[in-house]
């Protein structure tokens, strides 16, 4: 049970990458999303609801096998917050990568109240800044989208 629950922490082994982990793990989030985001709403929406308390535990359990709070190999906690940064917007080459980019911007960057998120108790602690910086990331998107409606984008 500890290998499948250290497997999936890590996103499919992305997270034993030597250098950014977590951006690896944004990585596998990508093909998730496309496979998830078949499934209607508001299906979608339960499933990433019941995804967030998977991820949660098996953040948790992760960092008791690792032995270290928010061990840099668990990147579930990425998927979890791409996955929010993707809801309900068009599944485009153009918003799979800036909502790549903007996830990992929030997350690296953690402004507030993102960092308060780190405190919270076991793997929701792990869990919940990255869905903090996935629920900022696709606020920005959903500016972005609806400024290409606008009839004063060039993109109209």
């Amino acid at each position: 049970m500890n290998r499948l629950v250290l497997i999936l922490a890590a996103g499919f082994g992305a997270g034993y990458t030597p250098m950014a982990p977590g951006t690896a793990g944004t990585l596998v989030a990508i093909p998730i999303f496309l496979i998830l985001s078949l499934i209607p709403s508001p299906l979608y929406e339960l499933t990433i609801l019941a995804f967030f308390f998977l991820a949660s535990w098996i953040a948790g359990e992760a960092q008791n096998v690792w032995g270290r709070r928010d061990h840099p190999r668990i990147v579930i906690d990425e998927i979890m917050g791409y996955l929010i940064t993707m809801l309900w917007l068009p599944k485009t080459i153009f918003f799979i990568m800036l909502g790549f980019f903007l996830f990992r911007f929030f997350d690296i960057v953690k402004p507030p109240p993102i960092g308060l998120m780190e405190k919270a108790r076991g793997g929701y602690g792990v869990v919940l800044d990255d869905v903090v910086a996935g629920v900022y990331a696709n606020i920005v998107l959903q500016l972005v989208r609806l400024f290409i409606k606008s009839p004063l984008s060039p993109l109209y």
